[in-house]
């Protein structure tokens, strides 16, 4: 896998870089339950910056 950036600037988008990172140390069985965390936790960031964007 690539290199992850260190940091994005969101807490949030961060947290799931980080477990994408730990993949490689688990079992290729585990990779599709780590990419559903990664997409919920990536949606959820996402939906509350379209919330904030609406608010303006």
């Amino acid at each position: 896998m690539s290199e992850l950036p260190e940091e994005t600037g969101d807490e949030r988008v961060d947290a799931v870089l980080a477990g994408l990172g730990d993949l490689a140390g688990r079992p290729v069985g585990e990779h599709v339950t780590v990419f559903d965390q990664a997409f919920s936790g990536l949606e959820a960031a996402l939906g509350s910056v379209d919330g904030q964007m609406g608010d303006q």
